[in-house]
């Protein structure tokens, strides 16, 4: 006999039938009590299920509305009652008139740019709300994402997400969560319990199906589609433009190197055309943060160092700007002014290391091995210091430039290498760079976007890295540092910068320099 009609807990009256999923069916029904609509989810019990798989299923549904409760956030659904209905619990919660965005993709096709930052933001806020409640959504998806008549975002149905502090609810080896959307971290290991990091994978994946119309790794089968997400690079997006750094932040295949939901908010305000959002809130508790908060304050040197070049891209962005013909390895000069030299090479440029991924995004993750790579072909070794070389591409050019530095320069004179040697005790690189990306980097450099700022490790050394953009004359350029302490205390500091039309293709020249670097211990 059909729900339709039906009253549940003396209260809720089922009017209409409004969605179906795996673990139950939404239905809209008429609170008697209070006179208004809610949405009330059923749970399904699929037949032959052992006893203690229905009792999983009915704690499941619990934990799906106190996970929910948790949150107070307006684009987060709202759980109003929990209830039992002939020895099943369901779940009231605020009744949103919508549609799914995944079925706005299979009935549209992919959305502008511009929406798709408009609903990733309201993601991203709802995620960020979710993990300092400590709550993570573990099945972040189109299908999930609620586009409200009146213009609401709404992420919604937390019915595999968990707590912490709570016990698995998933048995040994069991993955929950849609396979196209899982991060690569879950695929790889394992594991049954994902971090905050995992949230942030589902979302870059469900951003590139915006605005693409197919997700970043499908493929025939299940087991294919997993293999491709835990090894493969991804197609950068054709369709994407702005959006494309928020994409490539949230889709790098190494958890602690990914883009947290703080700076996915802020990039896709921007985007979307949206007010901003602050970079640095006031504290609150991050139960679920999954790297070191950043929040260690530097020692006295490191403070001082401040007006000198030691952290180099953030003390030295305000003048020191290598300008050798007018190539401009640092943002804050003229980075276009010899895109008409006479003096441009016509040698080819360096092909990038067999090891290393030219995808955007899924380049080799700088620093991971123990120890160093193989000098590929196309590249050879120069000594940046003492005890210290690093991998440079033959046909490059060596630069004088002050204190200290090693520079190199592709034959375009647009792409740049800069390594950097400084001893001095104590030093914090992101803390640094916090500490100076508003007073100095922002403030000098036009353009400046953070595209990731994160803590990270070399070779088991603490490490920091940083991605960014900024506008020279015709063009936009990027760059990317690591900056890393050895044994001794000195400070190592490598630095890649090129157009980012054309990123793609310079990326894997970082990643070659970095995992071939030799260093003394």
């Amino acid at each position: 006999m059909s729900d339709l009609g039906r009253l549940i807990a003396n209260r809720y009256r089922l009017v209409e039938r409004v969605g179906r999923g795996g673990m139950g069916t939404v239905w809209r029904a008429e609170d008697e009590l209070l006179n208004r609509h809610v949405a009330l989810k059923k749970l399904h019990v699929p037949p032959h299920l052992h006893e203690d798989e229905v009792q999983r299923l009915h704690e499941r549904t619990r934990r799906e509305a106190r996970s929910a409760a948790r949150i107070t956030h307006p684009h987060v659904i709202v759980v109003h009652d929990v209830v039992d209905d002939e020895g099943l619990p369901c779940i009231v919660m605020e009744y949103v008139p919508s549609v799914t965005l995944g079925d706005v993709l299979k009935r549209r096709g992919a959305l502008s740019p511009g929406e798709a930052a408009r609903i990733g933001r309201g993601m991203a806020s709802a995620l960020r709300a979710a993990h300092d409640a400590g709550v993570l959504h573990r099945d972040v998806k189109p299908a999930n994402v609620l586009l409200g008549d009146d213009g609401r975002i709404v992420l919604t149905d937390f019915g595999i997400a968990v707590e912490s502090g709570t016990s698995s609810l998933t048995r040994t080896g069991e993955l929950v969560g849609s396979i196209q959307y899982l991060a690569p971290e879950r695929l790889r290991t394992g594991i049954a319990e994902p971090g905050p990091a995992c949230d942030l994978w589902s979302l870059g994946t469900t951003l590139y199906e915006a605005v693409e119309g197919r997700p970043p790794f499908g493929r025939d089968t299940a087991i294919e589609t997993a293999y491709a997400i835990a090894a493969d690079p991804y197609e950068p997006p054709r369709r994407a433009k702005d959006l494309a750094p928020v994409i490539e932040g949230l889709l790098v295949k190494e958890p602690d190197r990914r883009m947290n939901a703080q700076e996915a908010e802020h990039l896709l305000s921007r985007v979307s055309g949206e007010a901003t959002v602050p970079l640095d809130p006031p504290t609150r508790p991050e139960p679920l943060r999954t790297t070191a908060p950043d929040t260690a304050t530097p020692a006295a040197p490191g403070r001082k160092r401040g007006r000198r070049t030691a952290l180099w891209i953030a003390s030295a962005l305000v003048a020191a700007a290598l300008v050798t013909g007018g190539l401009l390895l640092r943002p804050g000069g003229d980075a276009d002014s010899r895109d008409d030299s006479p003096n441009r090479s016509q040698s080819q440029s360096p092909s990038p290391s067999p090891s290393t991924s030219s995808g955007s995004g899924n380049s080799t993750d700088p620093g991971s091995a123990a120890s160093p790579s193989p000098v590929p072909a196309g590249y050879h070794l120069v000594k940046a210091g003492q005890g210290f070389s690093v991998p440079v591409p033959d046909g490059w050019t060596a630069k004088d430039v002050p204190s200290g530095e090693v520079a190199y320069i592709d034959p375009s004179g647009l792409v740049g290498l800069r390594v950097e040697v400084v001893e001095f005790a104590g030093s914090d690189p992101l803390q640094h760079w916090r500490d100076t990306e508003e007073d100095q980097t922002r403030r000098d450099n036009p353009g400046y976007e953070r595209v990731r700022m994160s803590r990270t490790e070399f070779r088991g050394r603490p490490a920091g890295y940083w991605e960014f953009t900024f506008q020279g004359r015709a063009r936009e350029f990027r760059g990317v540092e690591l900056a890393f302490s050895g044994a001794d205390s000195t400070q190592y500091v490598i630095y890649l910068s090129g157009p980012n039309a054309t990123w793609n293709e310079h990326r894997p020249i970082f990643d070659t320099a970095v995992n071939g670097i030799r260093l003394r211990d």
